[in-house]
């Protein structure tokens, strides 16, 4: 099984950035826009389409606003992994910052490349967004 790790330091509160994370239905518009491009939710599972074309429909599996963690799994769309299971959570760093980690495990191994260059694309952008968004301001 291979698995894709990614962490970077966002500046913005853990809790500004857990507002974002923990919107499920709007990827597209809070966390990833742009990379995503839209976001449609039906119950516990969302449909995702980035702007390369790409569709997956992501279970959520936990929700967990304590820890600031969202984990979901792959359940179809143009990816058809045998097992995907990823996580992102929002983690308190030194001077009010956030670690933002991002965890994904997934089979076959052939799928690794592909979803770790989605991972270090969209690592970016939300980077980006949720420093746009909610910057930490000094006062």
């Amino acid at each position: 099984m291979a698995s894709i790790h990614k962490e970077f330091v966002v500046d913005a509160t853990p809790d500004a950035v857990w507002d974002v994370l923990s919107d499920y239905g709007a990827v597209h518009e809070r966390l990833a826009p742009g990379f995503v491009t839209d976001t449609h939710l039906s119950s516990d599972t969302r449909t995702v389409t980035f702007s390369d074309g790409t569709i997956v429909h992501e279970r959520l599996v936990d929700l967990d606003h304590e820890a600031r963690r969202v984990a979901y799994t792959v359940v179809g769309g143009s990816l058809h992994p045998a097992h995907h299971h990823a996580s992102m959570q929002a983690l308190a760093e030194a001077g009010g910052r956030t670690r933002f980690v991002w965890h994904t495990d997934v089979l076959p191994d052939t799928l690794a490349a592909p979803i770790a260059e989605f991972v270090e694309q969209g690592s970016v952008v939300m980077r980006q967004a949720l420093e746009g968004r909610m910057g930490m301001t000094t006062g």
